[in-house]
């Protein structure tokens, strides 16, 4: 498998009200990512991928009931490492964070609301998957005066470029980005790139992907329109991640933010939301529950597209 040296270690601050927290686990080659919001936060989610694996997401859909979760988790392991979220539930519970469903009988009984999203990385190194201590552990590391990127948390596994299986494929890994308004809002996309296809730059060229012999990457697209129907897998996959905005949102807001950002992945990875990738993304609003219009949605969405682009081909820049 190529390695590329722009996997080296950076730091990113996502937005004020979140924590963000890694469990790196690079002898197994697997990790987890942990989004603290403690207070609880306007989420919403959006999954195009045809093989997802996920927690608490109906949870957040505009017609149930609680409107906020206290915490995200993007994890590897594929469906195992869903059991990452148990130690995030367990960490918000010691503290009482969580949502109170009988606050007038009950005050102190509190349901911590912690969504998640995985990769499938069982192929990486071992057949290995973040345990719920992992996401605890990811808990305790996790600060808001910045965060690694690169090959971490639940980029560790990651891989690009799946089309000739793994030998062929380029590392992938985990990248930020944020996008400032004049007047203090802010938009800021934190992605796991594991993705079957390949990721492009903004014009258009090849920066990581599956390798020829030679070395030169492979056009997926253009492969795949000269090659027989495949019948087999070839590696597994899925791009996850979480857009963020300091603005007051409704779930309603935020749900149409997390629709609209996973343009940033069209964008950036060709193809995209294939049967093969479980493509997921989140959308926080850190700034409370607030209205503030159609056309403010929309701008905060086609923002969020474009740091989730910027997030994807960060890992490699």
């Amino acid at each position: 498998m190529e390695q590329h040296s722009a996997l080296s270690t950076q730091h990113s601050a996502l937005l004020p009200g979140l924590r963000v927290g890694h469990h790196t686990d690079e002898q197994r080659g697997t990790g987890c990512t942990v989004v603290l919001c403690e207070e609880g936060a306007i989420v919403g989610v959006d999954v195009r991928g045809g093989a997802p694996g996920t927690r608490e997401t109906d949870a957040l859909h505009p017609a149930n009931l609680v409107d906020i979760a206290h915490a995200i988790v993007l994890t590897g392991g594929s469906a195992f490492g869903l059991a990452a979220a148990d130690g995030v539930m367990r960490y918000l519970h010691e503290r009482l964070r969580g949502y109170a469903f009988n606050p007038d009988t009950d005050a102190a009984l509190r349901v911590p609301i912690v969504s998640a999203a995985v990769i499938y990385d069982l192929s990486y190194k071992d057949a290995a998957w973040p345990t719920a201590d992992d996401g605890y552990a990811a808990c305790l590391r996790a600060t808001d005066a910045g965060f690694e990127t690169g090959s971490v948390g639940a980029g560790t596994g990651a891989t690009v470029g799946k089309l000739q299986g793994m030998a062929a494929a380029t590392k992938g890994g985990l990248g930020s980005a944020a996008i400032s308004l004049p007047d203090g809002s802010v938009v800021a996309a934190l992605i796991v790139v594991n993705a079957f296809g390949d990721v492009r730059d903004a014009q258009g060229r090849i920066i990581a992907g599956s390798r020829a012999a030679d070395g030169s990457f492979v056009d997926t697209v253009a492969a795949l329109s000269t090659t027989p129907l495949l019948r087999a897998a070839t590696g597994g996959n899925t791009t996850i991640g979480i857009v963020a905005t300091n603005v007051p949102l409704t779930r309603e807001a935020a749900t149409a933010i997390a629709r609209m950002a996973h343009d940033g992945l069209s964008r950036a990875i060709h193809p995209c939301h294939t049967l093969l990738d479980g493509d997921t993304i989140f959308a926080i609003g850190s700034g409370g529950r607030g209205e503030i219009g159609p056309v403010a949605v929309s701008q905060l969405g086609a923002l969020a597209a474009e740091a989730t682009a910027r997030a994807i081909r960060s890992i490699w820049s």
